[in-house]
């Protein structure tokens, strides 16, 4: 089956588009307030049978948020040039799945997995300076502000969530999906071998992001679905 994409279907729906960002990042927005609210509440770190069988890479904690964002962005890029429609639904239902990542994590209470390479948390900075830096791109990305302040953000894990979630998306193309696969268990491993979380927020993760799906989308899921306004 043919799905149209390109710039003339983007240019078409860019109302609903600009509609599915701008959710997207007031649910990331409310998301990033509940895990600062978390991070000032004391909590224990707990024992992890998987973490405790896995060495912790130092590189791979350095690099953990350029592989999620080098392989996340081209994938959602070429959700949105080949299936915009269906791209804008990805973006509501992963803001769907930011909104649910912060109330869990307002609710769990997890400490850090590995204090001694944990970051230092907020500590005495201020919960408005911190809430900029984590709405920045640049803050997130160039200057390290997720590891300087979020530590307690935990279950569940959102680069799975997100790459899962996008695999989900992309399932039943061909050359995409088996891509999406690989780069969401990378993402996975990279986690992991990180000791940024815990197991159980690899399988919190991948059990609430496929709820979420398959509510929205039913299952076995439509791939493509049909009308103009359809969020």
């Amino acid at each position: 089956m043919t799905r149209p994409g390109g710039l003339r279907a983007i240019l078409a729906i860019w109302p609903s588009i600009a509609g599915a960002l701008l959710f997207r990042y007031a649910a990331y927005a409310a998301m990033t307030a509940l895990a600062l609210w978390a991070e000032l509440r004391p909590a224990p770190t707990l024992p992890d049978a998987v973490l405790e069988r896995l060495p912790y890479l130092p590189w791979v904690d350095r690099a953990n948020y350029w592989v999620w964002l080098c392989v996340y962005l081209p994938l959602a890029v070429l959700l949105l040039w080949t299936e915009p429609r269906r791209w804008v639904r990805y973006m509501i239902t992963g803001g769907l799945v930011s909104l649910a990542r912060g109330v869990t994590i307002a609710l769990t209470g997890l400490g850090v997995p590995d204090p001694a390479h944990a970051g230092p948390g907020i500590g005495a900075r201020d919960f408005g300076t911190a809430f900029a830096e984590l709405l920045s791109p640049l803050g997130v990305f160039d200057r390290g502000a997720i590891a300087a302040y979020l530590t307690k953000d935990l279950f569940f894990s959102g680069h799975v969530a997100t790459t899962f979630l996008l695999w989900l998306y992309l399932r039943g193309r061909p050359r995409l999906a088996p891509v999406a696969l690989v780069a969401s268990l990378a993402v996975t491993a990279s986690v992991l071998l990180a000791h940024l979380h815990y197991a159980i927020d690899v399988v919190g993760a991948w059990a609430i992001t496929f709820a979420i799906f398959v509510l929205r989308e039913g299952w076995p899921a439509n791939p493509s679905p049909a009308g103009p306004h359809r969020w």
